[in-house]
């Protein structure tokens, strides 16, 4: 596979676009305290919703998720080389969970990694999300729910895609997503309430 200089073009843009907090911007757009510093700190739509409310967590959800969705439909309109999806992808996921903007600290990422899947094939971005609702149904823990997922993405690639450099790059986004998720997984090991 060429390596293409352009791709560290894509991948910028994802990374600057991947930045940009969509909790962080719609609390303050919306009146509503920063979601950095109530509740588990977190700027992501799980700590906005108890925070904020419903509106304002749909709204972060479906920002979170179109910063990696985006960017990826965008590469494959532009080149149809695997590793430039890869890239673009894991350079949006990484924006969100170390924003430019905001010092580097950002949030765990599920939403942006599930628009990542999603904008890459959607059946995989389905599949995955649908582990999610389904560990969500039987346990009600949006963290174990997404930790669930993330670690079954890889092998749902596996199955259903077979590319290399693609379960390659999801399973460095599940493990950076499930490396973000420790705090909730020492919660879940004490028997407190994780978020």
């Amino acid at each position: 596979m060429n390596f293409d200089p352009i791709f560290i073009v894509y991948a910028l843009a994802a990374y600057l676009l991947g930045s940009i907090s969509t909790a962080i911007i719609t609390c303050k757009l919306m009146g509503l305290e920063d979601p950095r510093g109530v509740g588990s700190n977190n700027p992501g739509a799980t700590n906005v919703l108890r925070t904020g409310g419903k509106k304002a967590a749909i709204i972060t959800l479906l920002g979170d998720m179109l910063k990696g969705l985006l960017p990826v439909l965008a590469v494959q309109q532009l080149s149809a080389d695997g590793l430039a999806l890869a890239m673009t992808g894991i350079s949006a996921f990484l924006g969100h969970l170390y924003p430019l903007y905001y010092h580097f600290k950002g949030g765990k990422g599920v939403a942006t990694f599930y628009g990542v899947l999603l904008g890459t094939n959607w059946m995989i971005g389905l599949a995955a999300l649908a582990v999610w609702g389904l560990t969500m149904l039987a346990f009600r823990i949006s963290g174990l729910s997404a930790l669930v997922s993330a670690s079954s993405s890889p092998f749902i690639v596996w199955y259903m895609d077979g590319s290399e450099t693609l379960m390659i790059a999801v399973s460095f986004m599940a493990i950076l997503l499930i490396w973000r998720h420790r705090s909730n997984i020492k919660q879940m090991l004490q028997n407190t309430k994780p978020e």
